[in-house]
């Protein structure tokens, strides 16, 4: 099969290749930016943030700034590499002599930072800088960051080192202390919505607002996984990909139908309640995702309540808006604490049942029967109008009259 006819996944494929592609990230952008054009370059980066966000590709961009000489042959550091000279090329096959990757992961002995210990000493074999990306370094042991230590804190100027990792609190402080640090945003959804819909564009593929959306939500400010579930959501969907065909291929249940759903518990509808879930269980909806859907719903409602500008979402859709504004307005905060409470013990449950659509039906029996209940005040007002109009007012005799009936005896 020739090159041309290798298919290459999106996440990969609109993988970003300069500072200028990376999305989501413009104070680090912009610190680096500063740094190399004050020639202020630290001889240690490390990367941190959830999976996704850029950290290993952020690696490699530095990689090719350090050691670009231009189309001409010519040029120094920079944070536009130009992506055609002999450097940038070979790093972006992942080829290059003088940029090793390491994966910690399936490298963490003292063994293997030994090597890169040793081999620091020479110098770069046609590249400005060696240059050692260390992929997930929370993962090497105690013996292999003390065994870096000395030689972080004063490598050789032809070397630079940059770390990536998931796990920050990981990774010892005697090793924080000798790198420069870049924390990795979550991408925003407003900017995840403009770049998958470029991505669909640039792939000719028709995909509804609503589908973005939804893929956005679920990827929870990951870009590698809006594109892996883009990627998938495209080949789903045969002609346009609609938000239907992205819930069932996520396995969700529909938004406004979970949305009936909440409104049957609040009434206390028991049955209504149950009939819905088991339409949407016929469905194919997932029961542990309708519940979490709910737990989702009964947050994002409790938020809107304090503050009301979490309807500007840009994931939601303007009827879910508007039916979130109704329920913050007539539901107390007292009822969606209680729901939130209730809900997560079910979520737990129902992850532990040996049925969990028989767990789902007995939760949400629970929810629907605690959603009359009157809150403390209520109850309170309540018993003291009872004992204002003496329904409280017959009791046992007097002790003294006890006393008295005893000694006729």
């Amino acid at each position: 099969m020739s090159e041309e006819q290798t298919y290459q996944v999106l996440a990969r494929k609109y993988r970003p290749e300069t500072f200028a592609d990376l999305v989501g990230q413009d104070a680090m952008v912009r610190t680096l930016k500063n740094a190399f054009a004050a020639d202020r370059i630290a001889q240690a980066f490390v990367m941190t943030g959830i999976r996704g966000t850029g950290k290993t590709t952020t690696a490699r961009i530095i990689a090719k700034g350090l050691n670009c000489t231009g189309p001409d042959g010519q040029g120094g550091p920079t944070t536009e590499p130009c992506g055609v000279c002999e450097h940038c090329v070979a790093i972006s096959e992942g080829r290059h002599v003088d940029v090793m990757e390491m994966d910690a992961a399936s490298r963490t002995g003292v063994n293997d930072i030994r090597e890169i210990i040793e081999s620091v000493h020479y110098r770069a074999a046609s590249a400005r800088y060696k240059i050692y990306i260390i992929d997930e370094v929370h993962m090497l042991s105690t013996s292999a960051f003390n065994a870096l230590l000395k030689t972080l804190e004063e490598p050789p100027p032809h070397v630079k080192f940059i770390f990536a990792t998931t796990e920050i609190r990981k990774v010892p402080v005697t090793v924080l202390s000798r790198c420069q640090r870049f924390d990795l945003r979550r991408i925003e959804p407003e900017v995840m919505i403009a770049l998958l819909r470029r991505i669909a564009s640039a792939e000719g593929a028709q995909i509804t607002d609503d589908a973005l959306a939804l893929i956005t939500r679920a990827a929870e400010g990951s870009a590698r996984d809006a594109t892996s579930l883009l990627d998938q959501a495209i080949s789903h969907g045969a002609g346009e990909t609609t938000a239907a065909q992205v819930r069932a291929m996520l396995g969700l249940a529909d938004r406004g139908r979970v949305l009936d759903l909440f409104d049957m518990i609040l009434r206390g509808a028991a049955a209504e309640a149950l009939a819905e879930l088991q339409a949407q269980y016929a469905d194919g909806a997932d029961p542990m995702a309708v519940l979490r859907d709910l737990a989702e719903i009964t947050h994002w409602v409790s938020i809107v309540k304090i503050t009301p500008e979490a309807l500007e979402d840009p994931t939601i859709g303007p009827d879910e808006r508007a039916r979130g504004q109704q329920i913050a307005e007539k539901v107390p905060m007292r009822a969606l604490t209680r729901l939130w409470q209730m809900l997560l013990k079910a979520l737990e449950e129902v992850g532990q049942a040996p049925n969990a659509m028989m767990a789902a039906e007995m939760a949400i029996i629970r929810l629907t029967h605690v959603a009359d209940l009157p809150d403390p005040e209520a109850l309170i007002r309540k018993v003291q109008a009872s004992a204002a109009a003496g329904a409280f007012s017959r009791s046992a005799a007097p002790p003294a009259a006890r006393g008295e009936a005893r000694q006729d005896h």
